[in-house]
């Protein structure tokens, strides 16, 4: 049975066919004009990053689910919730995190209080 492939995917394979067999994606990036071979600072998934220092969220920008779980994980407020009572932005160190902060946020936000007390407390 033919493997049937929608015409992106075909598209992809034509002009990137070397591509999937393996490349050097850095070496390829810098060619290209990247100007960094960590593909952790570049890339689509830091196009909207805002600018170091721009964005301001509570718990001095650490993720409230981490908090909750007593850890100071950073965030860079790319992935951020307002609360719509108090107006006040929340910084998330990915998705996932803040998709598990949805399903109860006022409970997480007074847990990540309660551990951001704690842990600004601690030397």
């Amino acid at each position: 049975m033919p493997i049937i492939l929608p015409r992106l995917a075909w598209a992809t394979l034509l002009c990137c066919g070397a591509a999937a067999a393996g490349p050097d994606l850095r070496s390829a990036a810098l060619h290209d004009g990247a100007a960094s071979a960590d593909p952790a600072l570049h890339g689509i998934w830091k196009a909207a990053v805002p600018p170091p220092g721009s964005m301001h969220g509570e718990f001095g920008n650490n993720d409230p689910i981490g908090l909750g779980a007593g850890q100071r994980i950073a965030a860079d407020c790319s992935i951020n919730w307002v609360d719509p009572d108090t107006r006040r932005l929340y910084c998330f160190s990915s998705a996932t995190s803040l998709a598990w902060f949805l399903d109860a946020p006022h409970a997480n936000l007074a847990s990540a209080a309660a551990a951001w007390q704690r842990l600004k407390a601690a030397p």
